[in-house]
């Protein structure tokens, strides 16, 4: 039976050039592809728009205003509304109540 030539160190030295410049393509292209992740999160905080300074909640029918927030509370997130510092000031006074959790009459100057 014919068997094969004996393997040189050369050979296995070439055959661990291969292995590793695959390993190279892969690592580049993992970093193409974080950089491209990268600047799709760059440009889409660009393109967020600026945070409101006041929002209003409303209830589930979306009639009733039931809190005023500021703008960046993390409890005014669901059906809320932009609104000027002036229409928070109106709300508060009308008897909507204002977050317990950012307190926006505090930062508008009201008192309860």
């Amino acid at each position: 039976m014919n068997e094969p030539a004996p393997l040189t160190r050369l050979d296995l030295l070439r055959f661990l050039r291969r292995v590793q410049a695959g390993d190279l393509a892969r690592t580049d292209r993992w970093i193409v592809e974080e950089e491209q992740r990268e600047a799709e999160r760059i440009r889409g905080e660009q393109r967020r728009p600026p945070t409101p300074d006041w929002l209003i909640e409303k209830g589930i029918g979306g009639r009733n205003a039931v809190y005023v927030h500021r703008g960046g509370c993390w409890s005014g997130r669901k059906r809320t509304e932009a609104i000027t510092r002036d229409q928070a000031r109106q709300e508060l006074t009308a008897g909507t109540d204002a977050c317990p959790h950012c307190r926006p009459d505090t930062a508008l100057g009201l008192l309860d």
